[in-house]
């Protein structure tokens, strides 16, 4: 009695592939393997929204020059809709992003949910309090909070570089550039 086997491959001769299950495609699947198409979307709805526009902005014909105001917009325009087009062909060919390997950065490790939250509650209080108080005082706060939620613990040292930084930006934009900015009950003191 004889069975059938397969050879066995001599000295010097190529293992056959190894030949996987094909799995049928879904929608969904295909979806995912080609979700670079989702950005050329985003790119193609920009584009076509900052033509609009720029084709719909009334101008005056006597107030342009030989470039007007609605060169630069058509130009940004017409580029978001050819990068969304290079982009959805590149990835219809096959072409895919690279996955994010981080530099420094743990991937396996989950997002630190507590310092994101930090940093809006300090951005979202300056805002509240830029009024009321003045671009130097709630520059500052922002500073100094921005620093504490990134893991800063100097505190003999941290407001004081928060105040400089926040009094110079104030001095930079509203004395120097004429951006004027709200100065608050301590302008009237300094």
């Amino acid at each position: 009695m004889t069975t059938a086997s397969t050879p066995t491959p001599g000295p010097g001769a190529k293992p056959a592939p190894e030949t996987k299950p094909t799995t049928p495609r879904t929608p969904r699947s295909w979806l995912r393997d080609h979700s670079e198409l989702g950005v050329g979307a985003l790119l193609l709805a920009l584009g076509v929204l900052v033509l609009n526009d720029a084709l719909t902005m009334d101008v005056d014909i006597t107030q342009r020059g030989p470039v007007g105001p609605k060169t630069v917009p058509v130009v940004v325009g017409v580029g978001l809709l050819v990068v969304a087009a290079l982009l959805a062909v590149d990835v219809l060919r096959g072409g895919r992003g690279q996955a994010e390997t981080g530099e420094d950065v743990d991937l396996g490790e989950p997002a630190d949910w507590r310092t994101v939250l930090l940093l809006s509650g300090v951005f979202l209080g300056s805002a509240v309090l830029i009024e009321p108080l003045g671009f130097p005082a709630a520059g500052a706060l922002l500073f100094w909070g921005a620093a504490y939620a990134l893991g800063s613990r100097r505190v003999d040292r941290d407001p004081l570089i928060a105040a400089v930084l926040s009094l110079a930006a104030y001095v930079l934009f509203d004395k120097l550039l004429g951006v004027p900015l709200p100065g608050g009950p301590l302008m009237g003191v300094l």
